[in-house]
């Protein structure tokens, strides 16, 4: 009898030691980077999980190493990225201890791009009109993917024109300038972007390919992560946000609101989709 008091005892300490472990079962350790098209889709993702009884601690990253190094070693268990080019060397470098989960977005596109008023529509016509552009194009921090692929390009059409390297908010403030002006101006530009919708711009066809295609945006894991957490695989398997929302919620942000205020109006706007997605989680 008393040894069948002490296996109970016994098994009622490993029970109480085991609960906090399956309480941990709803905690989700997200990485981010702190740019403006992946700070929405995760802000979104994040809130969605945490409407699900999930208590999601973000981690935002400065570079894609940093991140895929994390999500390897599991400082950080999922992660969006787009694994076909923008990211593609650290993906492949890592693929055999990651994961994918799910899409979450389409149609990231990096290239060449001018206000539209501005009339050519191809890299090809940069060359003939070059002296209305002051022989430039305005880029972003040197060692950006962008810059890389605008360096090729330039090469590849063998422009006229020299690519001149800044920072992003130094690109913005020539773009604003310009357009104020109604100037010419060639600048390397992403999509999604606020910019593209405050100042009406337009990319320039690449006839040459050679800036990558539209990417997918996914939610990548750490291996394992989808059979240990099918709760939480599923209801990231059912967010999607349209590339295009994902800049209007930055537009937003330009305009004075944080980041949590817009995510925040883009809930409320779309309630009717948050319900369609946990539609898509109940099957």
């Amino acid at each position: 009898m008393r040894r069948f008091f002490k296996a109970i005892l016994a098994g009622a300490v490993v029970l109480g030691l085991a609960s906090p472990v399956m309480a941990q079962d709803k905690v989700i350790k997200m990485g981010t980077m702190a740019w403006e098209d992946l700070t929405p889709i995760s802000g979104i993702t994040k809130k969605v999980l945490e409407d699900k009884g999930f208590t999601v601690e973000l981690t935002e990253f400065s570079e894609w190493g940093i991140a895929y190094a994390a999500l390897a070693k599991g400082d950080v268990q999922i992660l969006t990225s787009q694994v076909d080019y923008v990211a593609h060397d650290y993906w492949k470098r890592n693929m055999n201890r990651l994961e994918k989960i799910s899409p979450v977005s389409h149609g990231l596109y990096q290239g060449l791009a001018v206000p539209k008023y501005v009339t050519i529509d191809s890299v090809e016509e940069l060359n003939d009109n070059a002296d209305k552009f002051g022989g430039r194009i305005i880029g972003i921090e040197p060692g950006a993917g962008l810059m890389r692929e605008t360096a090729d390009a330039v090469s590849a059409y063998d422009l006229k024109l020299q690519l001149v390297e800044g920072s992003t908010a130094g690109m913005t403030a020539a773009l604003k300038s310009a357009v104020d002006r109604q100037e010419w101006i060639a600048v390397t530009l992403w999509e999604p972007t606020w910019m593209a919708l405050k100042f009406d711009t337009k990319f320039l066809a690449d006839p040459k390919g050679i800036f990558a295609p539209p990417q997918t945006y996914y939610w990548i894991a750490q291996k394992g992560f989808a059979e240990a957490n099918p709760e939480a695989r599923e209801v990231l398997a059912s967010v999607y946000v349209p590339i295009e929302e994902v800049a209007q919620i930055n537009a937003a942000v330009n305009d004075g609101q944080s980041m949590n205020e817009a995510i925040g109006g883009w809930i409320s706007e779309h309630g009717n989709r948050l319900e369609r997605w946990e539609t898509i989680k109940s099957y």
